[in-house]
């Protein structure tokens, strides 16, 4: 890319969208879920809620999307529902740990590397709240919900594309307008010594 603007837009594309799937499940999914089905909020580590029967308590984690961990995640929140279930065994109750996806189709089975398994989409709303359809009513729920708020977040976006790329030119391009890589990769990767500031770094 040679194209401030361009640069700009993938930086602040790839943030929204990360930052969308942290938004939803945390403000949106979960809350959802949790009183869809009845449960209550978790008091420990690696589960958002539990739903809790006469005999079975089931431990959920839940995320927006099928794919939220690497590897060493994976094994981090294994060993959180495990620790969960040591501290729920005094219950004499079956514990059954989920990693819930609100959307996608993966369902698998706990295997020997990870205590729980994972319910996606369709079968995990259908499994927490009896309804094969639960699935698509939120879908309906939401109607046109998000594009009440579009005008106003359309602007305020393009405003922030603007203002970043603006700082940009100042902080990273030449005087004819060319990017000048070489302060641009010392912003990104250079090592921070002591009492030295680094170009662009205004903190």
């Amino acid at each position: 890319m040679q194209n401030a603007h361009e640069i700009i837009l993938r930086i602040l594309t790839d943030y929204l969208s990360s930052s969308d799937e942290t938004i939803f499940g945390d403000a949106f999914f979960e809350p959802l879920a949790r009183m869809a089905s009845g449960a209550k909020v978790a008091d420990g580590a690696g589960m958002d809620f539990i739903i809790e029967s006469e005999k079975k308590i089931t431990a959920v984690a839940l995320k927006s999307g099928p794919n939220p961990f690497n590897s060493s995640a994976k094994k981090r929140q294994s060993q959180e529902l495990q620790a969960a279930r040591n501290r729920l065994f005094k219950t004499q109750k079956q514990f059954d740990a989920v990693l819930g996806h609100a959307y996608g189709r993966q369902n698998t089975k706990p295997t020997t590397e990870r205590i729980y398994r994972d319910s996606s989409g369709q079968a995990f709303w259908k499994e927490i709240t009896g309804d094969p359809d639960f699935y698509l009513k939120i879908l309906r729920l939401m109607r046109d919900a998000p594009l009440e708020h579009r005008k106003e977040y359309l602007a305020s976006h393009d405003a922030a594309i603007n203002r970043f790329t603006a700082e940009f030119v100042i902080d990273y391009c030449f005087s004819d307008g060319t990017i000048d890589w070489e302060k641009l990769v010392k912003f990104v990767s250079e090592e921070k010594k002591e009492g030295k500031k680094i170009p662009g770094n205004k903190q």
